[in-house]
C-alpha cells in the first residue's frame, strides 16, 4: 500500500497557497544547492542527492509532479501533488510513495519532505505518522 506525506501551509507558513511551479522551482532550487555542495567537495554529488527527473503529468484532470528515477533498481519513483483541505481551507502539498518504492525512495521522500516543509516554514506530517514542525509558534 502507496504511503504519502503532508506538508501543511499553516499559521507562520511563509505563504498561504502553493502550486505545482512552486515545488518545480524548490525542486530546482535544492539541485543549485547540491550541485555547488558537489562542486566544493569535488565530486557530482548533485547526482547522487536527486536521482530522479522531473515531469509534469495530468490523470483525470489532476496535475502532479512525477520525479521518475534515473536508475530503476535503486530510484522508481516519486509523486508530488498539491491540495487544499475541505474543512480548514489549508493548502498542503502531498508527496506519494507507492508501493513498488524502494528503501531509496523512501530516504529521499523523507528527504524532500523535510526540505520542502523546511523552506516553506509548514507542518510536515512524515511517512511514518510523525508530526515535525518547522513553522514558528507561539
Amino acid at each position: 500500500m502507496s504511503k504519502s506525506a503532508y506538508i501543511k501551509l499553516v499559521d507562520g507558513s511563509k505563504q498561504k497557497e502553493i502550486t505545482l511551479e512552486d515545488i518545480r522551482k524548490l525542486l530546482d532550487y535544492y539541485q543549485e544547492m547540491t550541485a555547488l555542495t558537489g562542486k566544493q567537495l569535488g565530486w557530482d554529488y548533485q547526482q547522487a542527492a536527486f536521482p530522479y527527473t522531473v515531469e509534469e503529468k495530468e490523470q483525470n484532470g489532476i496535475r502532479y509532479l512525477l520525479l521518475k528515477g534515473k536508475e530503476p533498481s535503486q530510484y522508481y519513483y516519486l509523486l508530488l501533488g498539491v491540495g487544499q483541505e475541505k474543512e480548514t481551507g489549508i493548502h498542503y502539498i502531498q508527496l506519494v510513495l507507492p508501493d513498488r518504492a524502494t528503501h531509496g525512495d523512501c530516504a529521499k521522500a523523507n528527504e524532500y519532505s523535510r526540505f520542502l516543509a523546511k523552506q516553506l516554514q509548514a507542518e510536515l506530517h512524515m511517512l511514518n505518522g510523525r508530526i515535525m514542525y518547522f513553522n514558528p509558534r507561539k
